[in-house]
């Protein structure tokens, strides 16, 4: 069951790093980016490590993603 869990959470890594380099637009690429960094909340803490889960959550997932919505704002939404 644990191998199942890892197997389906890295594909979906891998499908949303691929979204965000495919994502034309800004706003969508930096909401996938969050919920990449959620995931791997979920990896981190699946794997017994709880302190860097909870970093990953903060930082990776929550003040990453306000830092680029809010350089987003200030330029355009849509990549050229």
């Amino acid at each position: 069951m644990n191998q199942v869990f890892d197997l389906v959470m890295l594909a979906l890594l891998i499908a949303m790093a691929l979204a965000v380099a495919r994502s034309k637009d800004l706003v969508a690429a930096a909401m996938i980016f969050s919920g990449y960094g959620l995931v791997m909340c979920l990896l981190w803490q699946h794997r017994g490590a709880p302190d860097v889960a909870m970093t990953e959550a903060a930082i990776g997932a929550g003040v990453t993603t306000i830092l680029v919505l809010l350089a987003i704002g200030r330029t355009c939404r849509r990549e050229k």
